[in-house]
């Protein structure tokens, strides 16, 4: 069956039903299959760490250190407002860390919040960068 946008040169992404460059690899996966049930009270929670490359690691490479992250969010009531509205539950939807961007995430995570029994945090690369930072933090903090 042919896409009725078809290009030569280029395939179809699963995800998100676009024509990509073959080769490209999606990491998204539909978020409509992760879902979980409505009576849930989940805070879903999206980040992305940006980061400088000042510090040497050893002669040639050099340590990422993250200076800033970015926080998109959204729960059960506000999640289909559109952005730049504060959510009378879970308030504002965009926040930005940068005194210590890890340690603040991870404060903004597990604070208590009684509407929601469940946060989903969910990094665009979470596997090849973006849990790194996190997973390293929780090492130190053993």
């Amino acid at each position: 069956m042919r896409h009725e946008n078809h290009e030569c040169n280029k395939v179809v992404c699963d995800n998100f039903k676009e024509n990509i460059e073959i080769g490209y690899l999606c990491y998204m996966r539909p978020l409509k299959d992760v879902l979980l049930p409505a009576g849930e009270k989940v805070l879903y929670v999206f980040y992305a760490f940006e980061t400088t490359q000042n510090t040497r690691y050893t002669d040639n490479p050099k340590l990422h250190v993250p200076n800033l992250v970015c926080v998109q969010q959204f729960c059960s009531r506000c999640e289909d407002e559109e952005n730049g509205v504060e959510c009378v539950r879970c308030c504002w939807r965009k926040h930005s860390f940068w005194q210590d961007p890890v340690g603040d995430l991870l404060t903004y995570l597990t604070e208590p919040r009684p509407y929601a029994n469940k946060i989903v945090a969910i990094a665009n690369n979470a596997k090849a960068f973006d849990l790194h930072f996190i997973l390293n933090r929780a090492i130190l903090l053993k």
